[in-house]
């Protein structure tokens, strides 16, 4: 999971696509780059951090230019502790290009592999993003073959890259001296969406970057499309997949998204509602609601369903937890010592609203279990005669390939494990979880024009088709390293990074 931003217009965009990351910030706190054209030179900064510790003014005056783009990265594959893995990535040929990538590659050893024997492309990181640039470069240099470039062979690239590439992948790209580039997967599996206003065309992770910063919602890129927009401002766009389907992440609108966004046509707001409506039921079948005196969400993204249940039980509902939002999100800190020592440092309860009290506290996903067994102790420790958890997603029992940090079949705690074994482990008094058709049902029922969700983490379906055992195995070779004294050793202990699941 990463923000990508990227913008042309006919006045200079480096606050612009400042201001943009800040609004994407939630989908990546390890390290944030801004790229952009003046004339025929790209100019670029790019660090670890948060995007207000990345840039300061100074940055931002080596920035000019009309054209650029920008991430906010969270990484899943590479080395996290590496700079030069920060994006954007630069190739100079041809014509020269710089890309930021939201999403993970599933083929990306093999590609890496490819590049050098058979394109003679040298890979110079571990970064799936930097193989994905240069395929894309090869792909448009076949296309050319020293000719002008016009849109129909930016088309025909992209057509290229979507043959060779699996996986994830949402692309903002920037061709010296000619325009921008975007363009998304054929399973449309990462968001990618395009606003307007006046001169100005932007492309962005999610709607809220777009409206945010004062620009109108056009629509979402479609599966397997891209879109060119020429130093002129003028847009053109083709579907370049052979085949394509609509089939985005269902983990965006659970946890990833902002909920003030739109993806696809659905409201993350109101698909997290919508969760906690089919929730209440389970819970039902589960725990009496004259059992429940009141419900506490986990702070924040499980708040909207937490209400929708407590309304629809006719229980109270409380704020029990209070977030220090200077500590950072929790969810992609490596290593689970590191994650366990920053739940408490994150939350604080209100004795109070616990105190002699049966309470339901519901969360939007229980990925590792860890968070969930701290906040229960803590629960408990603050007076509560009974912990209930529910989980407005289902039981996360398989890997995830497609941008999201929880690949490895041993970080799950559902994994291989009934729900009372995963209830014992955690320690509440009861555990009721989403089932993944009543999931699909209450988020797919907001949209037209959907084929289905990727929810692989969920029932172990790769809509990519390429995923096996022995995939996954090698893609956790790749993924970042987690190994605590590392982290120390680089000082990464006081480095925000995303929420706790």
């Amino acid at each position: 999971m990463c923000g990508i931003f990227g913008v042309v217009s006919d006045a200079p965009v480096n606050q612009l696509i400042y201001d943009g990351l800040l609004l994407l910030q939630h989908r990546g706190q390890d390290a944030a780059g801004i790229a952009t054209q003046h004339g025929q030179k790209f100019f670029m900064h790019k660090a670890k951090g948060m995007v207000k510790d990345v840039f300061r003014t100074r940055n931002m005056r080596a920035l000019p230019g009309n054209v650029g783009l920008g991430q906010v990265r969270y990484p899943t594959a590479g080395n996290a502790f590496s700079e030069e893995e920060a994006q954007p990535f630069y190739v100079n040929a041809p014509f020269g290009l710089v890309l930021v990538h939201n999403g993970n590659l599933t083929n990306a050893a093999a590609l890496k592999a490819e590049l050098f024997s058979v394109d003679h492309r040298h890979i110079n990181t571990e970064s799936d993003s930097e193989v994905l640039l240069n395929v894309l470069a090869h792909e448009l240099e076949k296309t050319t073959r020293g000719l002008p470039l016009a849109p129909a062979d930016v088309f025909a690239a992209v057509r290229g890259v979507h043959r060779r590439v699996r996986g994830s992948y949402a692309v903002v790209a920037l061709i010296a001296g000619h325009g921008l580039l975007a363009f998304r997967d054929p399973y449309g599996i990462r968001p990618l969406s395009l606003g307007s206003q006046g001169k100005t065309w932007v492309v962005a992770s999610e709607s809220v970057a777009l409206e945010g910063t004062g620009h109108r919602f056009e629509r979402n890129l479609q599966p397997g499309e891209a879109v060119f927009i020429d130093l002129q401002g003028q847009l053109h766009s083709a579907q370049c997949a052979d085949h394509h389907r609509l089939m985005p992440c269902i983990f965006e609108f659970v946890y990833l998204a902002r909920p003030d966004s739109i993806l696809d046509g659905i409201s993350v707001y109101q698909a997290r509602l919508n969760l906690g409506e089919t929730l209440a039921k389970r819970v039902i079948s589960t725990v009496p609601p004259n059992e429940i005196d009141v419900v506490i969400p986990i702070p924040e993204s499980s708040r909207p369903s937490a209400t929708q249940l407590a309304h629809l039980l006719g229980i109270p509902y409380r704020e029990g937890f209070v977030k220090n939002r200077y500590v950072g999100r929790t969810f992609i800190m490596p290593g689970q010592g590191v994650r366990k020592k920053s739940v408490r440092q994150k939350l604080n309860v209100i004795a109070s609203e616990f105190k002699g009290r049966n309470v339901l506290l519901v969360d939007d996903s229980i990925v590792r279990g860890t968070t969930s067994r701290e906040i229960v102790q803590m629960a408990r420790d603050a007076g509560a005669r009974k912990v209930y958890l529910a989980s407005a997603a289902p039981p996360v029992r398989y890997p995830n390939v497609y941008g999201i940090d929880m690949p490895t079949s041993s970080e799950l705690v559902a994994y291989n494990r009934s729900v009372e074994e995963v209830r014992e482990v955690i320690g509440c008094d009861a555990l009721i979880y989403q089932d993944v058709e009543g999931m699909k049902r209450a988020i797919g029922s907001l949209g037209s024009g959907l084929d289905g969700f990727d929810a692989s983490c969920f029932d172990g379906v790769y809509v990519t088709g390429d995923v096996t055992p022995e995939s996954i195995a090698r893609m956790n070779e790749q993924r970042v390293d987690s190994d605590e004294d590392a982290q120390e050793d680089a000082s990464r202990l006081a480095l925000p990074n995303a929420e706790t699941v």
